[in-house]
């Protein structure tokens, strides 16, 4: 099948130059507070209670969300505008570099934290994914509808200012509620805040046609 074998091998000579264009120092850092921040709770005299131990564990899901939004950053963007591999396959292998790091990072967070005082796995990681979601569909669409090379930090302050917002909620809509309140039910508005941001990032992903036709008739 020709198809297949000129797409894998456009996408094996992809990967050494999006590898070298990643903000590895950013995925870094942020990786870095993602973890330390759950390593508290071992530091802490006489033990973390549960509740600190999931304050800390959210703000790692923020630190690690907070490089993902870095992950789009590119300085020769103008530049690869114009090459044959669609955007959709450039972004797709940043995504494939990065997120299962990310994933495994989240998980070394839980598990930093002592079982006894260790929130709910599933609705703390659902949080996380949600945060990284919104994060990566916020870093598409900054890409999408400007001509910003580095749009990472605006969107790391839309995320920062939008979980202040998340935080201030009235109870009655409260996202990061105690364990065991009755606001933990929020998590069903969680999951749904994930089945909306999914979607939302895959339709991000192509670039707008309307910007393809130019470059199409640039080169004819």
């Amino acid at each position: 099948m020709p198809g297949v074998a000129q797409r894998y091998a456009e996408i094996r000579a992809l990967l050494p130059p999006v590898w070298r264009s990643l903000p590895r120092r950013v995925l870094g850092a942020a990786g870095g507070l993602g973890l330390a921040f759950p390593a508290v709770t071992r530091l802490v005299p006489g033990g973390a209670d549960a509740g600190l131990a999931l304050a800390l564990l959210r703000s790692a899901a923020v630190a690690f969300a907070l490089g993902l939004a870095f992950l789009l950053d590119d300085p020769a963007r103008q530049i690869t505008a114009v090459v044959p591999v669609r955007r959709t396959v450039r972004t797709g292998l940043r995504l494939a570099l990065v997120v299962p790091q990310a994933a495994l990072g989240w998980g070394a967070a839980l598990l930093l934290v002592p079982g006894k005082i260790r929130p709910p796995a599933a609705d703390v990681s659902l949080e996380a994914a949600v945060i990284a979601a919104l994060a990566l569909a916020g870093a598409m669409a900054a890409v999408r509808f400007t001509e910003e090379p580095q749009p990472g930090p605006g969107v790391a302050a839309a995320l920062l200012a939008g979980t202040v917002l998340a935080v201030l909620l009235p109870e009655r809509w409260a996202l990061f509620a105690a364990v065991g309140a009755p606001g933990w039910a929020a998590h069903q508005r969680w999951a749904a805040l994930l089945v909306l941001s999914l979607p939302a990032g895959a339709a991000l992903l192509p670039e707008p046609t309307a910007r393809r036709l130019p470059l199409v008739r640039a080169h004819r």
